[in-house]
């Protein structure tokens, strides 16, 4: 967990840094002989008078810091106030330490701080300087030994002036918002021959070439460069600093460099290299760094094999592994080692059981049972932070873990382990991660026994029973509760007045709860709530829209039966908002300005959009698709479009124009407007959504040419314009590489005319030869892109588009003439529908070799000649469709053939053979051999299975069910049918949220 390591962080570096000590003790070394210096009592109390004074944050940082300017009053001794340290014969300030201190405003260039010019020890870490810049009157305090700006709201770039202060010993400048450019950081390095601690972490320096940091000072003790956008090579002579003890680069995601070849031995006792690109050689790493105690290695690029044990490394307490894809059995044998404290090995492919132990035995290695292929030895009593999670471990979890007196973190999520959850024996947890296992039974009692339990994610398991909230009562510490996606059945009586004031983050998805949970009126922390997937069937209450009002960012109700109207929404900081699949009625409401997700899909919702829509210019995903709205779609969608990347109108009663307010530059991704009553022309400035991978118009009533400009449009995917009455020839493409991307493409029930487009055939690369085969789908983290097609005659929405899924629909319309051979170039397509068009001519014998193809409908056109033979070939169609036409001859047998119904022919009066009842003559006759296949199923991602028909007999003893059976599972993508067909079977899946 991110916060965990930034902890983590301030923990080693307070460990390694000087500064955490010596400010305690110059707060403590207060002269009590000498007054201070007037001018200096004076600039004091003007500085603190030019800040507000937030003391929430005291309140929360009070068993750290006690650095508030509170206690500074005119008329007393400032060498006694809080954080003052004064020198002893003058009475001069020396040093001020006001890290934390709550001090909330802007630092100005005329500052009454810049007057105390014998400060040679200035701590402002911690406050809210509100983007002040860095005043280069900071490079003015030339006694300076010790200065740190970190984590105090800075902006801008770092001054060169603060290469002045030769005298530095160390700084600490550490912030996001601040850059640092080359020549401000040689000035640095060439200019601070004293430092020993350097500090930059989270500063951008982007433009910093490496090796400008192999001139620092030999005296260098530290050096922390977290996540600065370095990029390039980091010079190897860092490494041979004799005094250095914390390097950390880590997050820099394109700094590369190794370590040294040849052999050296390096002091470093801190050593973070997470997630870079420089090459870490175990063997160099063991032999060399002798010293180390802390070492992270998260996401690292490993040199040569992984060696299991650690060599030279004995006195390891911190190790972290974890995101390097390795494999195999994990190597038990570190917890013998008798420092470790903290073991992160997750995220990586390991796979097995944990061992089982003796409590004789001396180590983890020293037996081996060959039987069961596991280690066997003692339980590591001395580990407080243990991650597994992200791996492929099975086995139920061990006994011993829960006798770890000292386990304070134990993160076992994303594997595969079953049984029961353990009790556990000490009292000693702050997190327990046992989400996405298949974990059953009931939640062990000594989970609720957990006194200091602050993080509790028992999510996606199988856990059941029946649950009253009350349990968890004994947990004063709870800021993360997550039982979502389990069997469990949730109830809130007996709770009385119980509250969890700490309360950030609180996930009952799926509990079977059927009211809203009333302890949360006093959660005046809450951070994010989820309560989607249950039983809710009541108002949104008006004491839930007053908690978390000033603190709440992500709010989930969605898939309950919610009723009523909802009103103004109370929440200042709402980011995240859904509240789709309820009974909601009324007008649409609007979120906070800082909303980027708002979903409220699927509800009973009227009116026109309040104009106050227009202030959510900060979202990402909108979707008020399957509601009543009607009106006009405002203007300023369009000018969401530098944030927008999902507009989701379908399914409503809209009028009027589409938006033409589209600019350059936009990231639109996904635009539909289906099913509302739409007209006019499409706009031009479509043209410049240059990220639109989806745009579905259809059932509108556009009327318009074909849009030929948007084949330029170079990630489309799926275009739908079905239902309209665009109208005209389609023509020949204007570009040399039209629709490049096009998956789906259906242009059905539109006034369309004229010949086939057989140049834009060919160039569909996409359906020519997709490479895509993985299960994945079209869409984003919180969205998921959703489409109505028709496939084998019904009409299916897929809430998840595959990235395979390629089918062509230019039905109902007025197409002419014959189809040309180009189309069989498609190889990679689905589906193909030409149905109910004037298409005359011979089927091509050509589609034979459109392996891929699982429905063809060529119904009600005007086609002679026979059936091509080649068609048999077509071993995954499911659906064939070639009736009112005026074909002759022999039906095909064989294969898939042998499956199809009379209504694929019906029609051609001049066809004859099985299945119709008119057999052909002598010379008509069908070929000798019936070739039926032991395996007719088509893999590809779908599953689904052909039953032959016995022809024999003449007695039809299966059907073809394709999409709509299921087989080992129903497709995922495939919601319901809505199509108007005899004998249609609607299949509903719900979906849990991503």
């Amino acid at each position: 967990m991110g916060w965990l390591f930034l902890l983590f962080l301030l923990f080693i570096t307070c460990q390694f840094n000087s500064t955490c000590s010596s400010s305690s003790n110059s707060s403590s070394s207060l002269s009590s002989g000498h007054l201070c210096h007037p001018h200096d009592s004076s600039a004091l109390l003007q500085f603190k008078n030019s800040f507000s004074i937030d003391t929430s944050s005291l309140e929360v940082e009070t068993t750290l810091y006690s650095n508030s300017t509170i206690s500074w009053q005119k008329g007393n001794d400032c060498c006694t106030w809080s954080g003052v340290t004064c020198e002893k014969m003058t009475g001069h300030v020396i040093g001020l330490n006001l890290g934390f201190g709550g001090l909330q405003g802007n630092i100005h260039s005329n500052s009454s701080l810049f007057s105390l010019g014998h400060l040679n020890w200035l701590d402002l870490s911690g406050n809210d300087f509100r983007g002040s810049p860095i005043s280069s009157k900071f490079g003015g305090f030339v006694s300076m030994t010790h200065l740190d700006l970190s984590d105090s709201n800075f902006s801008g770039p770092i001054p060169s002036e603060i290469s002045h202060l030769s005298n530095l010993v160390s700084l600490n400048l550490s912030q996001p918002s601040v850059t640092l450019d080359a020549s401000s950081l040689n000035r640095i390095v060439q200019n601070l021959t004293n430092l020993k601690e350097l500090e930059l972490s989270l500063v951008d320096m982007s433009s910093v070439v490496p090796d400008s940091f192999k001139n620092l000072s030999s005296s260098l003790t530290t050096l922390s460069l977290y996540s600065c956008n370095l990029q390039g090579k980091f010079p190897e002579s860092i490494f041979h600093q004799p005094n250095l003890r914390l390097l950390d680069l880590g997050y820099n995601y394109n700094l590369t460099g190794n370590f040294p070849k040849s052999n050296w031995s390096s002091p470093l006792e801190t050593l973070l290299l997470s997630h870079t690109r420089i090459s870490v050689d175990w063997s160099h790493l063991t032999r060399n760094f002798k010293s180390l105690r802390d070492l992270f290695l998260s996401n690292c690029s490993f040199v040569g094999s992984y060696l299991a044990f650690l060599g030279n490394l004995t006195q390891i307490m911190r190790l972290d592994l974890s995101s390097n894809s390795f494999g195999g059995q994990i190597p038990w044998s570190l917890l013998n080692l008798e420092s470790l404290v903290y073991l992160n090995l997750g995220g990586n492919n390991y796979v097995g059981q944990f061992p089982e132990v003796d409590s004789n035995s001396t180590s983890i290695s020293s037996l081996y049972d060959f039987s069961k292929q596991q280690l066997v030895g003692h339980i590591p009593r001395h580990l407080i932070l243990l991650y597994l999670d992200g791996n492929q471990l099975n086995g139920t979890i061990p006994s011993w873990l829960g006798s770890l007196p000292s386990l304070e973190y134990l993160e076992l999520g994303g594997n595969r382990l079953s049984g029961n959850i353990i009790q556990f024996q000490s009292r000693s947890l702050s997190l327990l991660g046992l989400r996405d296992n298949k974990l059953d039974g009931l939640i062990p009692r000594s989970i609720y026994e957990q006194v200091n339990l602050q993080v509790l994610d028992l999510s996606s398991n199988n856990l059941g029973g029946n649950l009253e909230f009350e349990k968890f009562s004994k947990l004063p510490s709870l800021s993360e509760l997550n039982l979502s996606f389990n069997h469990i059945s949730l109830s809130f009586n007996h709770l009385n007045n119980n509250t969890w004031p700490q309360l950030e983050l609180l996930d009952l998805s799926s509990c079977n709860i059927s009211e809203f949970p009333y302890f949360l009126r006093a959660s005046q922390n809450l951070d994010m709530l989820y309560l989607s997937h249950n039983r809710i069937r009541a108002d949104i209450p008006k004491w839930l829209l007053d908690s978390g009002k000033d603190s709440l960012r992500y709010l989930d109700l969605s898939h309950n039966s919610l009723t009523g109207t909802i009103g103004q929404l109370r929440w200042k900081k709402l980011e995240y908002l859904d509240l789709r699949n309820n009974s909601l009625q009324g007008e649409l409401p609007i979120p906070s300005p800082s909303t980027f997700f708002f979903s409220i899909s699927n509800n009973q919702l009227t009116g026109e959009m309040p104009p106050t829509i227009c202030s959510l210019t900060r979202l990402e995903i909108l979707d008020l698709s399957s509601n009543k709205l009607s009106g006009k779609i405002h203007q300023c969608i369009g000018n969401f479009s530098q944030s927008l990347s999902v507009l989701d109108l379908r399914n409503n009663k809209f009028h009027g124009m589409i938006p033409g307010t589209f600019s350059e530059g936009n990231v639109l991704r996904n635009l539909d407007l289906n099913g509302n009553q739409l007209e006019g022309s499409l706009p031009p400035t479509l043209l410049t959504c240059r990220e639109l991978e989806v745009l579905d118009l259809g059932n509108n009533k556009i009327q318009d040419t074909f849009p030929n400009w948007l084949e330029s449009l170079p990630k489309l995917q799926v275009l739908i314009l079905r239902s309209n009455k665009f109208y005209g020839e389609i023509g020949f493409p204007e570009t040399n590489f039209p629709f490049q991307k096009l998956r789906i493409m259906d242009l059905s029930y539109n006034r369309f005319s004229g010949l086939l487009p057989t140049k834009y055939f060919e160039h569909l690369t996409a359906m020519i030869n997709l490479q895509e085969h993985e299960l994945k789908y079209m869409g984003e983290g919180y969205y998921q892109d959703n489409v109505v097609v028709t496939i084998k005659g019904f009409e299916i929405e897929m809430v998840k588009i595959q990235t395979f899924f390629t089918s062509i629909d230019f039905s109902n319309n007025t197409f002419r003439g014959e189809i040309s051979n180009a189309i069989s170039k498609l190889k990679s397509l689905k589906g193909l529908n030409f149905s109910h068009n004037e298409l005359t001519g011979t089927i091509p014998p050509s589609f034979g070799v459109m392996c891929n193809l699982e429905w063809l409908d060529l119904s009600s056109n005007k086609f002679v000649g026979d059936i091509p033979e080649q068609l048999t070939n077509l071993t995954s169609l499911e659906k064939f469709n070639v009736s009112k036409n005026r074909l002759v001859g022999p039906i095909p047998h064989g294969k898939q053939f042998d499956t199809f119904e009379n209504d694929s022919y019906s029609g051609n009066t001049g066809l004859c053979g099985l299945p119709l009842s008119k057999t052909c003559g002598a010379c008509q006759s069908p070929p000798s051999s019936l070739q039926q296949e032991d395996d007719l199923e088509h893999g590809n991602g779908f599953d689904w299975k052909v039953v032959l028909m016995g022809y024999a007999s003449g007695v039809v003893i299966g059907i073809s069910v394709g999409y709509l059976v299921f087989s080992n599972g129903t497709p995922d993508w495939l919601v319901k049918v809505v199509g108007r067909k005899q004998r249609r079977r609607t299949v509903e899946i719900t979906h849990r949220r991503a």
